[in-house]
Formats: C-alpha cells, structure tokens, sequence
C-alpha cells in the first residue's frame, strides 16, 4: 500500500480524517509493543535476580514537579531530559551492566532510535568498562543484543545508517517461556567480533570493516 493511500477513503478520494486515525492506531499498536518488551525484559531481570546471577533495575526518567502535590499526593511534573539508559545494574562477579531496549515491527532498526543524551550515556558507561549494548525486540518474537561499539559504528560497518535484521543473527539471543535470555552467554564472551576476529569492546572499528558483511 502506498503512503497517499492512508490518506484515501472507500471512494479513493482523499481523507485527512481517516488518515489520522490510521496514524493514531499505529502509534497505539507502537506504544502497546513497546510496553509489552518493556515487561518481557523486567520479568527477564527479575528471573536472573531470583537466580542470582544478576541485578538489573529500570531507570526511572528524571521529573521536576510543576505545582505542588494535592491531598490525594498526585502531583503535575515534566521530564527534565531525555531519559538514561533504559537499564542497569551488576552481573555476578561485579561486572556493570548498561543497556538500552528497543522495539520495532520493520525488518531494520535505526541507528536514531538512541538520542544523542542516551547515546553520550551509554559511551560514557562504555568507557569506565562497563558491558553495554543495545536489545532490539523484531515483532516481539526475535531478539538481539547488540554491543555498543557495533551500534555506535553502525554507519562504518553496514555503511548505512540502519541495519537488518538478518545482519544482526550472530547477536540473536533465546527466549524462553517469556524470558528473554539478555545475558545469554554473556559471561563467556569477553570480546566481541569485528571482521572476523576477536576484539575487545574498547577497540575501535576500523575503516576497512566498512564494507558491507566485513564486521559484525
């Protein structure tokens, strides 16, 4: 279906109405999605707390209240910024644990989907050595965690500024009953690969990995 045909009514002709509403229950659908990763991955961290293996907590988003509370408590307040890493915590040993989680129903993520505030957050983390990736939710059945150093060269690796989902599969993690296995092997890998070889996640991606298929 074309983009013009969202903004057609039954007769063909154009239709503002009807493509707002489409757009509305759209973003409904994105925000549903999201909401529902967003418990697949608290129930993930609760398994992995209850197991012992890690403690990992959401980030609450930063607010300043805007009047005082009423009698109730509830009070009006605004975001102050963009928020930090969705996630962080410890894994068993003591190593930190920052990531991000993202949701989409396309066949490609977009490097954008970070701000600019998440992306300094999760670099800053990186360098005090920190385990920091991206998980990327494909219509709430396939899952990826995707390293830090790869989603922040995603330019220079895939050449674009974007990437497939096929492109991602060495990044797959399982997911079972519900869980999502976020730490999946995790423990096991102290570097990651970049054009075929074992790097540590400090290393930069040089230029040659640019071309298409050459890093991962």
């Amino acid at each position: 279906m074309e983009r013009d045909d969202y903004w057609k009514n039954a007769e063909g002709y154009i239709d503002p109405t009807a493509g707002k509403a489409i757009k509305r229950i759209r973003g409904q659908q994105a925000r549903a999605a999201g909401e529902m990763f967003e418990r697949m991955i608290s129930d993930s961290c609760d398994w992995y707390a209850k197991k012992g293996l890690a403690k990992i907590e959401k980030t609450p988003e930063p607010m300043k209240p805007l009047r005082p509370p009423n009698r109730q408590g509830q009070f009006l307040a605004c975001y102050t910024k963009q928020a930090q890493p969705d996630y962080g915590g410890t894994v068993k040993g003591g190593q930190s644990v920052y990531f991000e989680a993202k949701h989409t129903d396309d066949d490609r993520i977009v490097h954008r989907r970070l701000t600019q505030e998440q992306r300094a957050d999760l670099e800053a983390h990186h360098a005090l050595g920190a385990l920091c990736f991206v998980v990327v939710s494909f219509s709430l059945q396939r899952f990826y965690r995707v390293p830090w150093p790869v989603w922040r060269d995603m330019k220079q690796i895939y050449g674009r500024m974007y990437v497939k989902e096929d492109e991602l599969r060495e990044y797959k993690i399982p997911a079972v009953g519900g869980t999502i296995k976020l730490l999946d092997g995790l423990a096991e890998r102290a570097a990651y690969t970049v054009c075929g070889t074992n790097v540590q996640e400090d290393t930069k991606v040089s230029p040659e990995c640019a071309r298409k298929g050459d890093a991962r």
